[in-house]
């Protein structure tokens, strides 16, 4: 991995440098926000807030641009260029089921 790459876009998958992840910045690939908590090492769907981080404020719409402060990209989040789930993802879901 290239070491300017510090995530991938939650939608497409496109490598996102800490420059693309400003407040008003958008996915060069298919023009999504990129700091939002689709792309944030916390988010987890079913949990409260969809956040592991307790002290974040609730956000409502996780596919929007944000203000969070606890914020962190991560590096194994995002799609495939074709939109499914990465390999990682993949693997993480099935790991669940043995």
């Amino acid at each position: 991995m290239n070491a300017d790459i510090v995530g991938h876009c939650w939608h497409c998958g496109a490598d996102l440098r800490a420059e693309d992840l400003g407040r008003e910045q958008t996915c060069l690939g298919c023009g999504k926000p990129t700091r939002c908590c689709r792309n944030c090492r916390f988010y987890r769907p079913g949990r409260p807030n969809d956040c592991i981080e307790p002290m974040a404020e609730e956000v409502h719409d996780k596919q929007r641009a944000n203000f969070c402060g606890w914020f962190e990209p991560d590096p194994e989040r995002g799609a495939s260029a074709d939109g499914a789930p990465s390999d990682a993802l993949k693997q993480a879901a099935e790991d669940l089921f043995k």
